[in-house]
């Protein structure tokens, strides 16, 4: 199982240009900085901590 990598944020639609710009919560709904700040970090959707979301690593293969 993955993290679904959503491209724009759920409140304001803005879109999203890689993990430095997106925030999570468990459930991976998905938000902007912006949007985050003015919810204080905080979920609307289920309450929980809004977390900068992992950069995904790419794998070089020798």
């Amino acid at each position: 199982m993955t993290l679904e990598m959503k491209n724009k944020c759920e409140r304001c639609e803005k879109k999203l240009k890689d993990h430095l710009y997106a925030y999570i919560c468990v459930y991976e709904c998905t938000f902007c900085p912006d949007c985050t700040k003015e919810m204080k970090n905080t979920c609307p959707n289920c309450g929980g901590e809004l977390v900068r979301r992992p950069r995904r690593m790419v794998r070089k293969f020798v």
